[in-house]
């Protein structure tokens, strides 16, 4: 039997910080389109709201066809907690 170990964080409205077994990722945006940010790479995932169908593509960096993707740098995801605390502050001021 496999144990797994997944928990979301909202950081902003639109944000979520998740963690794994397998590391930390970033999630931006909503309902019908999401973007999250991890090691494996970016995930892009659409959907149509109310029908049941979405899509959902990896972009890896590097070779295409490589074994394992360079993993996303710790700095990029406080860089976008910075740029997001940056605009929180600008519209709450």
């Amino acid at each position: 039997m496999a144990l797994r170990f997944r928990k979301s964080f909202k950081i902003a409205p639109g944000v979520r910080i998740n963690l794994s077994k397998s590391g930390v990722s970033t999630s931006v945006g909503g309902k019908g389109l999401t973007a999250n940010l991890s090691k494996r790479g970016t995930r892009i995932t659409t959907s149509l709201l109310g029908s049941g169908l979405s899509a959902s593509k990896l972009y890896r960096q590097g070779k295409k066809g490589a074994v394992e993707a360079a993993p996303v740098p710790m700095w990029a995801h406080a860089l976008t907690w910075l740029v997001i605390a940056v605009f929180l502050w600008w519209i709450f001021s």
